[in-house]
């Protein structure tokens, strides 16, 4: 709203229209109304010597000019009041007519501060001949005329024939007095009002609506930047239908019929009685009547934070139950979406005027506001009404004025054009449009989200919601990216349950030990990983360590598993070579590449990653390590691990092998008796012990050889097992690792 020269400032100050309207009468206080213009135009001008500016250089600009900022509120509150739509030509006569007065009188004050000794505001001589042409097609508009000095759009002047005859009157003689008291003594002041939005200090002043809005909705609900909401309901409504001639009984039920009756008194289905039979406690339900009058919906009043942990208790309710984000009482006492909906409609209003016992339809309009009504409103102002509203202001303003032009949020690219172009032939200085709904977050809301038709069947409607609560971000823990993506949710923090699966990995590269740990969501999808050496306190473990971190934040705010993997396989850098202990990756260029080519093969398939593929039909991986490979870090193949499930048939082959009997030479045995008549009776078993016992005599004969050449030799650093002596070194006949010289 303010639009004025660079390196300037000025203070606001905003008058609540309504506060100058007698309900009793329906007069309108004029001379208040200008007493006060004269007083607060005075107050800011004195505020210009007392205000701290950020730089000398808007500190001097202010002091060289001396700019103002008053304006007015409520004026769609007054309107109302009076039972006048907002969206007619009556109105914007009335909302021309006031703002006139404002101006006009505030120049007037202005232009006699300058008569004084002080005189006008520092560089008014060399702006004089252009500032008084502004002051007299001020003038100009109040009297309707069209002979503008350098003006070339469209002026829309005050209706003589809508404006009430004092206001029209009022608006005429202030402008006729700030033009002939400035050419005669000059401004103090080269401005002196604008139209701000009066958003917070509004509410402070006990306006329905805001600046020259009308109110967004009859029952309105403001985000508070702290958290939370907090149910504002326009006072309006009541001395709105007394103006147009309603019994107080007729007004009584309207009112209801909009607000609710905020009692659970004679409430359908949910009420005092049939919430004690639930079992709720007579204190317990009066905790529920006084949280009413500033609840969204009715479920909003049924929480723990209202009834207590020990109302919850008694109910049956456990603690993992009612701390769910998604928990409703209601229903989980047993009252049905129907009956949940008709006693919120009873208590809690159906937030909207449409469809009131006993209104009439011809005053409607008077009750239309920024946006439909609550889950069942249907009218609202269409946006070429705010922008005629403004432009109906703009002609007696000396700077802009500061409104959001509401559209809904079905609107269309070429209307939002069409609105531009209407704003720019009607001379409005500056215009901002805001589609409902457009923002992820906006500060007021007309109607809760918990909108549902009665004939939607609870499934659908369970499914619905479902969906939108993972699209705005509301995911339980343990769902992936992948799904809830699938189902159209922002890329929020994925959160790991707290129980996960995962694997840990242990393996050898280029002789430093690297042991990975991941962690997976409910789905078996990746979600984390850890990375760390055995070296305590290298540079090295630290840099893995955080570079995890960074990796595992990354999946779970969504970045597939995929890019890392093609990003990071093929790094090159030391430590570099031989893997050690995976079943699959046999080289790596470096630790980063051994992880994600690991990571590539068991979540991802990427088999072309792996030295030896795995064998996807047997399974992904040999069987896990235990036993001796555990403490060695060395992965068995199946045929050691198969013999380590059976200890005892491994144990006792050899024990055969060391005993005599495995040694000593076979003795022949008769085999059956009796003669074959050929002198080949007897059979001798030599032969079959021959047979049966050559392989353990060829393991017998190769263990002592290798006796022979064991002597001293260590156990082998890698695998565990016994070394045997290879020239001046030793080997490990079972992993191929020396001690260094063959």
């Amino acid at each position: 709203e303010y639009m004025f020269l660079d390196d300037t400032a000025c203070n606001l100050a905003s008058m609540n229209l309504v506060k100058f309207y007698d309900e009793d009468t329906g007069d309108f206080d004029l001379d208040g109304y200008r007493h006060a213009i004269r007083i607060w135009t005075v107050v800011l001008e004195i505020s210009v010597a007392m205000a701290h500016f950020p730089s000398a250089s808007i500190a001097q600009g202010s002091y060289d000019y001396r700019t103002l900022g008053l304006g007015y509120a409520n004026l769609g509150s007054l309107l109302m009041r009076m039972g006048i739509p907002y969206d007619s030509d009556k109105g914007r006569a009335i909302a021309g007519a006031l703002t006139a007065i404002m101006t006009g009188m505030s120049y007037a004050t202005s232009a006699e501060v300058a008569s004084t000794p002080i005189g006008p505001f520092p560089r008014f001589e060399e702006n004089r001949d252009n500032m008084l042409r502004v002051m007299r097609n001020h003038r100009r508009a109040a009297y309707n005329r069209t002979d503008y000095e350098g003006v070339t759009h469209y002026v829309m002047p005050i209706d003589a024939e809508l404006a009430p005859s004092d206001m029209l009157e009022a608006a005429r003689s202030a402008w006729d007095l700030a033009v002939d008291r400035g050419e005669r003594h000059g401004y103090r002041n080269a401005q002196a009002t604008v139209l701000a939005p009066t958003g917070t200090i509004g509410l402070l002043m006990d306006c329905d609506t805001t600046g020259v809005e009308p109110d967004f909705a009859l029952v309105k609900f403001k985000k508070l930047a702290g958290g939370g909401y907090f149910k504002i309901a326009n006072q309006s409504i009541a001395p709105a239908l007394r103006n147009l001639a309603y019994s107080e009984d007729d007004i009584s039920r309207i009112v209801n019929h909009v607000v609710g009756t905020m009692s659970l008194d004679d409430a359908p289905a949910i009420n005092k009685q049939t919430l004690a039979a639930k079992g709720l406690t007579t204190e317990e339900i009066a905790r529920i009547e006084s949280a009413l009058p500033g609840v969204f919906e009715l479920k909003h009043a049924f929480n723990v934070f209202v009834v207590g942990e020990d109302a919850m208790h008694s109910l049956g309710f456990t603690e993992e139950q009612y701390t769910a984000w998604d928990f409703d009482m209601l229903q989980a006492l047993g009252f049905t979406r129907a009956e949940i909906i008709e006693a919120g409609d009873h208590i809690c209003g159906r937030q909207t005027i449409e469809g009131a016992p006993g209104l009439a339809p011809e005053h409607l309009p008077v009750f239309d506001c920024a946006n439909r009504n609550g889950k069942y409103g249907e009218r609202f102002i269409h946006h070429t009404g705010h922008i005629k509203m403004m432009a109906a202001a703009q002609p007696f303003i000396s700077g802009a004025i500061s409104k959001t032009i509401n559209m809904p949020n079905e609107i269309t690219v070429e209307e939002v054009e069409d609105a531009y172009w209407m704003s720019y032939q009607l001379g409005v200085k500056a215009m901002a449009l805001y589609r409902d709904g457009s923002k992820a977050s906006q500060p007021l809301s007309s109607s809760s989200d918990d909108g549902a038709d009665d004939d939607v069947a609870d499934e659908i409607i369970d499914a619905i919601e479902k969906e939108a609560e993972i699209a705005w971000g509301k995911i339980p823990a343990g769902m992936s990216p992948t799904a809830a993506y699938a189902a159209g949710m922002r890329p929020p923090r994925f959160l790991l349950p707290s129980r996960r699966a995962g694997f840990n990995q242990e393996a050898r590269i280029g002789g430093h030990k690297v042991f990975m740990r991941t962690g997976e969501y409910d789905d078996g999808t990746l979600g984390e990983i850890f990375i760390d050496l055995a070296k305590e306190g290298a540079t090295l473990k630290g840099i893995l360590s955080c570079f995890a971190i960074a990796v595992s934040k990354g999946l779970q705010y969504g970045v597939p598993l995929e890019e890392f993997v093609n990003t990071f396989t093929f790094q090159t850098f030391e430590p570099r070579g031989m893997v050690e202990g995976h079943p699959n990756i046999k080289m790596s260029n470096s630790i980063v590449d051994y992880v994600f080519r690991a990571l590539g093969v068991e979540y991802l398939h990427r088999d072309d990653l792996a030295q030896i593929p795995p064998d996807r039909e047997l399974g992904d991986l040999p069987e896990p390590p235990s036993g001796m490979a555990v403490d060695a870090g060395v992965q068995l193949d199946l045929t050691d691990a198969a013999a380590e499930r059976d200890v005892d048939a491994v144990q006792s082959a050899a024990a055969f092998a060391d005993s005599d009997a495995g040694m000593s030479a076979p003795q022949p045995v008769p085999v059956g008796g009796g003669s074959n008549g050929g002198g080949n009776g007897t059979v001798m078993q030599a032969e079959a012990h021959a047979v049966s016992h050559a392989p353990a005599t060829k393991a017998n004969i190769a263990d002592a050889a290798l006796a022979e050449n064991m002597g001293d030799a260590p156990v082998c650093s890698n695998c565990g097992h016994m070394t045997v002596r290879n020239g001046s070194c030793y080997v490990c006949l079972t992993c191929g690792d020396t001690t260094g010289c063959s």
